[in-house]
């Protein structure tokens, strides 16, 4: 299952395809500013029964030197059939649509990072015929934008920076300085950043700390995540009154008991157990008015 971190990698590229012209400068790369840059459909399937996707596929078009085409792909972790993978995509796309490909893989750690920039060629070493060599974005060569300012500048970008440095000691003041950034920054531009932020930090600890911000820094924003992110702050503050609650009366808890509580994501019911907790005798009894 592609998980929602995966997503936000390499879909951040398609919000604002001008991200990889920026960040190509970064990377050391000589490439011309493009002219326009085109979303290419992802589906690299043959006739033969076999399904073949991309994550990201850009089309880039300059002035000076034509057009090439960018396969971008998110990895998460070592692959050993993932070089053999690529270079079918940058084959595949070569051959169909007659142009020059280049291969971008985003990873969140630095030893992914270097597995997958490793050159890698599909032959014998004295036949090597194709190589495949991905260009690498990760924490070893993302910017650790901290700054408000510089983060307002190029919100994608520094996105970007905190997806690819989740579990890097900075990740915090990257994290703040996006939700600084975001303030007073249109709804319709900060919806997207905002959930590209959470998607990409999934589980990681940091992902934790984003929510916070967001339900603090940014609680004028009406988005999916940040209602939803705010609706998780409600109903963890609700459990912890229904517990405190036992707990100022004395009133002993039973690990099932304390389970059931802190597991429901139901506000309404957490609200009324909330007030049973101020009058029953026994933690149990919160449960039985609606015969559960």
């Amino acid at each position: 299952m592609v998980s929602s971190t995966h997503e936000a990698m390499h879909r951040i590229f398609q919000h604002d395809l001008r991200l990889f012209s920026r960040l190509s400068g970064m990377l050391g790369l000589p490439l011309p500013p493009p002219v326009e840059v085109t979303v290419l459909p992802t589906d690299l399937t043959e006739s033969a029964p076999v399904e073949r996707r991309v994550d990201t596929l850009l089309r880039l078009d300059s002035a000076d030197d034509g057009s090439l085409l960018l396969a971008i792909e998110a990895q998460g972790k070592k692959d050993t059939a993932k070089p053999a993978s690529w270079a079918y995509y940058t084959a595949y796309l070569w051959t169909k649509y007659r142009l020059p490909t280049a291969l971008l893989v985003v990873c969140q750690d630095r030893g992914t990072a270097e597995w997958a920039g490793r050159s890698v060629c599909s032959g014998p070493p004295h036949m090597p015929t194709l190589t495949i060599q991905p260009v690498v974005v990760g924490p070893h060569n993302m910017p650790v934008i901290t700054d408000p300012a510089e983060a307002r500048a190029d919100l994608a970008l520094t996105t970007l920076s905190a997806i690819t440095h989740a579990d890097d000691p900075d990740i915090d003041a990257i994290l703040k300085a996006l939700s600084t950034a975001l303030q007073g920054v249109p709804e319709d531009i900060a919806d997207p950043i905002i959930e590209f932020t959470a998607q990409g930090l999934g589980k990681h600890p940091a992902g934790e700390l984003w929510r916070k911000l967001v339900a603090v820094d940014l609680s004028f924003y009406k988005s999916f995540i940040s209602e939803e992110i705010r609706d998780e702050g409600r109903i963890e503050d609700r459990a912890a009154c229904v517990m405190a609650a036992f707990n100022a009366r004395g009133i002993p808890v039973p690990d099932h008991i304390r389970e059931r509580i802190t597991s429901c994501t139901d506000l309404d019911q957490l609200s009324r157990w909330h007030w049973r907790a101020v009058t029953v005798s026994a933690a149990e009894d919160i449960f039985t008015d609606e015969g559960e």
